[in-house]
């Protein structure tokens, strides 16, 4: 199979590294990022026609609206305006859901692969499709840079006008494989038709900066990646149980369990985001005087914590401070209810 031109640039950088690296594919055809031109060359931006709206972070509606990946503009389109653009695979690894009814997910028609040769495994997703390819299902293995969809602007609950068509591009980690008694805890009214794939369970980090990272040779992986990106809150978690987060990246577990595997509570560092960065067990000794179930705060990095005003990080000031919303939901995926 001809690889695109976006496989053959990042082959490249990935041969001439000295250690091995995982292996990456721009997800559209669009070359302008891999040739260093700026964000309007290749970002979709919102109807307010700011680039920056269409990156990660807390960039719409003045900073109060969260955006977990970054918008891809076409470069091919079709006589009436729709975009034909082939949608690639970031990298190698095992299609785990297909979306293919546009109407039931905010994301469209959506594919997610996760990636077992990268450490952590991460997840890359691709939303607002207009078609997935053919025979393309759960359990499909797919290789970097093979063809998995056509860009599109398929939604649910709301319209992407032409114009704006794009590929929403995500990469990240899964808080759980038990996400629906959390679901069911929220009372939302309406099934979670996507299991564990549904978007609330998927946390997302910067693709952009872990692109430009992996192409400047400053990480290999996305452990080494995420072992760089700044601890926003540590918080400790009185709970006796080990969380499937911990068994499924194991990498990001510091520290032996105690004896026995006798946990009483876990610290974890969290990102701006709240994703996890880091797990360590705790004793039953280590969180004596704490009743299971609850968070406490035990460090606070201001300097990360501030400017995020879409994220629920903390709440209160001072000795007062206390996990935000935004936290809780995670740290509820990870251990159960907490407080």
């Amino acid at each position: 199979m001809k690889l695109p031109l976006a496989i053959l640039c990042f082959g490249f950088a990935a041969t001439t590294a000295v250690q091995a690296r995982l292996e990456l594919a721009w997800p559209t055809p669009n070359t302008a990022y891999l040739e260093g031109r700026p964000i309007e060359a290749y970002i979709q931006p919102t109807v307010s026609g700011d680039p920056e709206s269409g990156l990660f972070g807390c960039v719409r509606s003045g900073g109060q609206q969260f955006h977990e990946g970054i918008d891809l503009k076409p470069i091919a389109v079709r006589d009436r305006g729709e975009p034909t653009d082939e949608i690639f695979a970031a990298m190698d690894g095992v299609v785990r859901h297909v979306a293919t009814k546009a109407g039931q997910s905010s994301y469209g028609r959506y594919i997610v692969v996760e990636h077992p040769s990268a450490t952590p495994a991460c997840y890359s997703l691709y939303a607002h499709l207009s078609a997935v390819r053919p025979g393309l299902r759960a359990g499909t293995v797919v290789q970097r840079g093979e063809v998995i969809g056509t860009m599109g602007r398929s939604a649910g609950g709301y319209t992407i006008p032409r114009d704006r068509a794009h590929l929403h591009f995500e990469l990240g980690l899964v808080a759980t494989q038990s996400f629906q008694p959390w679901y069911e805890r929220q009372k939302f009214g309406s099934p979670n038709l996507h299991g564990e794939w549904n978007g609330m369970n998927l946390m997302g980090f910067d693709p952009r900066d872990f692109f430009d990272r992996w192409g400047a040779g400053k990480v290999n992986d996305v452990g080494e990646y995420i072992a760089q990106l700044p601890v926003a809150v540590t918080v400790r978690v009185v709970a006796s149980r080990t969380p499937d987060f911990a068994v499924r990246y194991p990498s990001l577990v510091k520290g032996e369990l105690p004896p026995g595997s006798l946990v009483g509570g876990w610290e974890v560092d969290c990102y701006w985001t709240g994703l996890p960065l880091a797990l360590r067990p705790l004793s039953a000794l280590d969180v004596i005087g704490q009743r299971s179930g609850t968070v406490k705060i035990v460090t606070v990095n201001h300097d990360e914590v501030v400017g995020h005003r879409a994220i629920s990080l903390l709440r209160g000031r001072g000795a007062a401070q206390a996990p935000g919303k935004d936290l809780l939901d995670v740290l509820g995926k990870l251990f159960g209810p907490v407080r």
